[in-house]
């Protein structure tokens, strides 16, 4: 079903037109979507279009920095997109991208985003890309282009079994420590003891991660 309001982008999307399931397995074979290569191969004027103009032409002066240095913030698991809108206008000199893995729920940030930069003209360096990013991060980012990565609320997977599906361990943290630029900073969010356990545990033990001290 459609919005109640607006057809012209203004109003903001109603979460309760965007119901999914909460979780979904990562590691399933469920990508019906369409992934680059390599990054290189992304098209990202369908995200930010006045930072890579569709015609192919040099964007404003005040946004040609932000546009040679890609996307520089990741909220991977961006969910219904708080981390991800709060951040673009914290940070206008940065890309901001949301990653998420359910279709409707990253229609949903689409749709907020859009209408944010309809009703008020910000949000211009916010995207969302669904994607799954156990697997395609290094397809969508550069070596060493991130300074910051987030994982809020991340699902806990509680049974040993499936703890293969949680998003922070040894091996994606090679992957999250190659897309990070050094002194870049990535972020872990719970409310679960044992996974926010698990994650300090695991981000301490890489050799390419250093865990910061409270007054850094």
């Amino acid at each position: 079903r459609g919005q109640d309001k607006a057809d012209d982008g203004s109003a903001p999307p109603q979460k309760r037109w965007f119901r999914q399931r909460a979780h979904v397995n990562p590691l399933s074979h469920n990508d019906a979507f369409d992934y680059p290569l390599r990054p290189a191969d992304v098209d990202w004027s369908e995200h930010y279009p006045d930072y890579y103009p569709v015609d192919g032409s040099a964007p404003a002066p005040a946004l040609r920095e932000a546009a040679a240095a890609g996307v520089q913030m990741a909220d991977v698991g961006c969910g219904f997109g708080g981390l991800t809108m709060a951040l673009a206008p914290l940070f206008p000199d940065r890309l901001v991208l949301g990653m998420e893995i359910r279709d409707k729920v990253a229609e949903y940030v689409r749709l907020r985003i859009a209408a944010e930069r309809q009703r008020v003209g910000t949000h211009g360096n916010a995207a969302v890309v669904k994607t799954n990013a156990m697997k395609y991060l290094p397809c969508l980012l550069r070596r060493g282009q991130l300074s910051h990565l987030f994982f809020c609320f991340p699902d806990p997977h509680f049974k040993a079994k499936n703890h293969k599906r949680r998003i922070i361990s040894p091996t994606l943290l090679a992957e999250y420590a190659y897309v990070l630029r050094p002194g870049g900073r990535l972020y872990t969010v719970t409310d679960v003891r044992e996974l926010g356990e698990w994650m300090a545990r695991h981000c301490a033990a890489h050799p390419a991660l250093r865990r910061l001290s409270d007054d850094e």
